[in-house]
């Protein structure tokens, strides 16, 4: 490995057998153990279908990961984006060494840093200040490089009056910023983080993401930074890797990267069934599936667009639902609510919500829809990017040049030319 490369991962391949722990079979495992007592290769390696989470597979084995081969140079910001179940966390997982890859391998240079889901690494009944001494020790960190960095910690957290309670009474906000500022602080080689600063506020968000940038600019410090949101991941990386089914489809610049992830199903994904892997945040997992149900089956600039939820769980409170569109940048250019309307439901499994969006005001390009479903008070169940859908020029705007884009948002106006002089 060249001394610019801190990061090198060589055909690393995982292998899961669905629905069960370990083989399952007595008759697998001798036949794995006969195998390796021979010196031969795993028999069930050869077997097992491709990380499609959408399609019913014929294999109770599935890849979650395939042939992935990269590099990351010392100092480098990586963007690792994908649709939810691409493999994403397993491969952060498998850096982390969290989880080992079933083939492959995977070669480091100097300490690494995880942010791998909200309140990881903690002890609920330890007060914030002796997990970052917890934290710290299972980073390599003595006690007194601990010491000399504990005030910087607690300030950047932003947790300071809650510093000696346990982090059981913890937000999940505190939790990740306290984890975060952590992990930051106590100079990683490479520091991973996993989508758990969507969690934060937009306050935390932004000084975790310049914390990052300092990190690699000023430190020269590797980050592999996973997200949903595509303003930050083009605002702090160079080079990103587009992970489809388990494989690597494409790795270059993040700009290019950005472009080829948006561009996956476009406007066909019409409806989105939400499985154990996508990625949620909350303590619920109400939501089953969202469905784009406009008439024509495309939605038009000033015109009107339906969609519709079902859920899979019962919750005995009452909920409302939010919604946020994002444009192909990862920019926020609308959001609703149920509470603006004074509107709440209990949910049962079965149960639809219809969200009809009268005469939508935007430019075509490519979106993306969020949900939110909270009491009033926080949310319970949140699915980032729940589905990808493409606005196109009404009828009456066919001829305004397609490939002219000068904004999200589209205005109708009316034009009144006359001649004050006559």
């Amino acid at each position: 490995m060249s001394s610019d490369i801190i990061l090198k991962v060589e055909d690393v391949g995982k292998q899961y057998r669905l629905g069960l722990v370990g083989t399952g079979t007595l008759s697998h495992d001798v036949n794995r153990w006969w195998s390796k007592l021979r010196g031969k290769e795993d028999p069930y390696l050869k077997v097992g279908e491709a990380n499609d989470r959408a399609g019913k597979g014929n294999s109770p084995y599935v890849w979650a990961l395939q042939d992935i081969s990269f590099n990351v140079k010392r100092g480098e910001v990586l963007g690792i984006i994908g649709k939810n179940g691409a493999g994403k966390s397993t491969l952060l997982k498998i850096l982390s060494r969290v989880t080992s890859p079933t083939l492959g391998q995977i070669k480091t240079k100097g300490r690494i840093a995880s942010l791998l889901e909200v309140g990881t690494g903690f002890h609920p009944e330890m007060t914030g200040r002796e997990n970052i001494y917890l934290n710290g020790a299972i980073l390599g960190m003595t006690k007194a490089e601990i010491n000399g960095k504990i005030d910087e910690i607690i300030d950047f957290s932003g947790c300071l009056r809650y510093v000696d309670t346990p982090v059981k009474r913890y937000s999940s906000g505190m939790k990740v910023r306290l984890a975060f500022a952590v992990a930051a602080h106590l100079e990683p080689d490479i520091l991973i983080v996993d989508e758990v600063l969507a969690v934060g506020d937009a306050e935390f968000q932004k000084k975790a993401i310049g914390k990052m940038q300092d990190i690699s600019n000023s430190d020269g410090r590797t980050v592999l930074f996973v997200s949903h949101n595509m303003t930050a991941v083009k605002n702090l990386c160079q080079r990103g890797v587009l992970l489809e089914n388990g494989r690597i489809t494409l790795e270059d610049d993040i700009t290019n990267v950005i472009d080829k992830y948006l561009s996956i199903d476009g406007s066909t994904a019409l409806k989105e069934v939400f499985t154990d892997e996508t990625r949620r945040i909350g303590s619920h997992k109400l939501m089953k599936a969202i469905e784009i149900v406009t008439a024509d089956r495309d939605v038009y600039t000033n015109e009107d667009l339906l969609f519709k939820l079902t859920f899979d769980h019962t919750d005995t409170q009452e909920l409302t639902l939010g919604y946020v569109i994002k444009d192909d940048k990862g920019t926020s250019v609308h959001a609703a609510n149920m509470q603006q309307y004074n509107l709440k439901y209990r949910l049962d499994k079965g149960h639809t919500i219809d969200v009809l969006l009268k005469r939508i005001p935007l430019a075509p390009g490519k979106y993306t829809i969020s949900l939110y479903l909270g009491n009033g008070s926080y949310d319970v169940d949140i699915i980032e990017d729940a589905i990808f859908f493409q606005v196109f020029w009404s009828k009456e705007l066919k001829a305004v040049p397609p490939q002219k884009k000068w904004g999200s948002t589209f205005i109708n106006t009316e034009w009144n030319y006359r001649n004050e002089e006559a």
